[in-house]
């Protein structure tokens, strides 16, 4: 039967570790789920493979060595040992400033999101008997939406009897595309689908503007005869 025999696990675990004698590799037993404060990579003593590939905090190879040897050197750098590549055979571990380095990606993730913009889909209704100012309403408030950079979806209601004329629809959503020609795309066109009837519009992206053109200077040759 196998004999277990415990030895104290680093601060990080929390826990107490159990070594089985009989194991050719040890197997770990926790007494539960743990949460280990660094999700994203191991660190330091969290590092228990019995060797690495290192790579120095300049980049440079420094071969395979025993994650000992690797803690040292890190040690000796006044710098942290990250496991990088955990699925590489030996894993592969580099020399660095991990707070730096965690600051550095937290403010690159911040930076992506604030540049990020979610677009909207914003949606139109109308009638099939809808009068000039109400489409021309509508109209105005798509392309609000369109040169704010959302996405339209135009719908046409069919009610009762307006079912038996649903190209008036066709025809209106068309007209209505054509508007907004100049600001936007039709991703989808026209389609029916029970009694409404819808298409999308998407905004053109939008050229960079051009930059005025310098004035051009005169000629040295030509300054005499403008005096003159």
């Amino acid at each position: 039967m196998s004999q277990l025999r415990s030895i104290k696990a680093p601060p990080l675990w929390g826990a107490t570790v159990f070594l089985r004698s009989d194991a050719v590799h040890p197997s770990f037993l926790f007494s539960e789920v743990l949460t280990i404060a660094n999700a994203v990579h191991q660190i330091n003593e969290e590092i228990l493979d019995r060797e690495v590939r290192l790579i120095g905090d300049q980049g440079e190879q420094l071969g395979i060595m025993s994650v000992e040897q690797a803690l040292e050197i890190a040690a000796e750098r006044d710098m942290d040992l990250v496991k990088i590549a955990p699925g590489s055979n030996p894993p592969v571990c580099k020399i660095m400033d991990y707070g730096k380095f965690r600051f550095e990606q937290t403010k690159r993730e911040k930076e992506a999101k604030k540049n990020q913009r979610v677009i909207e889909i914003k949606e139109i209704r109308m009638s099939p008997g809808i009068d000039t100012n109400d489409f021309n309403t509508k109209l105005k408030n798509a392309q609000k939406f369109l040169n704010d950079g959302d996405r339209v979806k135009v719908s046409v209601r069919f009610r009762g009897r307006e079912m038996a004329h649903t190209e008036i629809g066709a025809v209106l959503l068309k007209d209505f595309a054509a508007k907004c020609a100049e600001i936007a795309n039709m991703d989808k066109a026209p389609k029916l689908e029970g009694r409404n009837m819808s298409m999308f519009l998407s905004p053109k992206p939008q050229a960079p503007a051009k930059k005025p053109a310098k004035p051009k200077q005169p000629k040295a040759e030509d300054a005499p005869a403008a005096a003159e």
